[in-house]
């Protein structure tokens, strides 16, 4: 005698060690942003009845929509059963954001670490953690901050630190033109910011290049 399969009518909530990252923003209204885009370009002069300006307003509307909507995630951390306390550091993670104040790139790596409590990260989300903050105009300082403060709530680690080194488009491109500089940031949290020699070697191993 055969059995019918059970289809479930409803997924079930995510467990509450894979917690779904996800932005409460409002969705970005593509058609209004490139009509936007349109009017920007159009009161700066450029003539978009030009064949290679015709489909810009688009395209650019288009590219700061990717550059400011984050993709959600899981946010999969599992039991430290073997009590490893020691440091885990990730570097050079690509960060990619836009400067809040003249809606230019800022582009640069960042470094991520935690001292584990009763749970560890799973690699790959040190990535995804950052891509997911930086996906929206704001200071270096502030996405600092942001990706240590989400770590730090999730985890509850014995300590967090996130350093990130970026040139800043808005600085290099116009204004002061100071092609190649670089802002560095970093945010510590618990013993990373408390304990000397934790501290000492998190920033040391941040600075460190192969």
């Amino acid at each position: 005698m055969s059995t019918a399969a059970v289809i479930p009518t409803a997924w079930p909530e995510p467990a509450p060690w894979r917690p779904r990252i996800t932005h409460a923003r409002p969705e970005a209204d593509p058609e209004a942003a490139e009509q936007a885009a349109a009017a920007l370009l159009t009161a700066l002069g450029l003539d978009l009845t030009d064949e290679h300006l015709a489909d810009t307003p688009r395209r650019m509307a288009q590219a700061l929509i990717e550059m400011t909507t984050a993709a959600d995630f899981e946010l999969t951390t599992f039991p430290n059963e073997e009590e490893y306390d020691e440091l885990v550091l990730v570097q050079d993670l690509p960060v990619q954001s836009l400067c809040e104040h003249h809606m230019l790139p800022f582009v640069g790596v960042a470094h991520v670490g935690y001292l584990p409590g009763g749970r560890i990260l799973g690699l790959s989300k040190f990535a995804r953690m950052v891509d997911f903050h930086a996906r929206q105009p704001q200071t270096q300082e502030r996405l600092t901050k942001r990706i240590a403060d989400h770590l730090q709530r999730s985890l509850q680690p014995k300590g967090v630190g996130v350093v990130i080194e970026a040139e800043h488009t808005c600085m290099s491109l116009r204004g002061a033109r100071a092609v190649g500089a670089r802002t560095t940031t970093s945010t510590l949290f618990g013993q990373l910011r408390d304990d000397q020699r934790s501290r000492a070697e998190f920033l040391e191993l941040t600075r460190s290049k192969p």
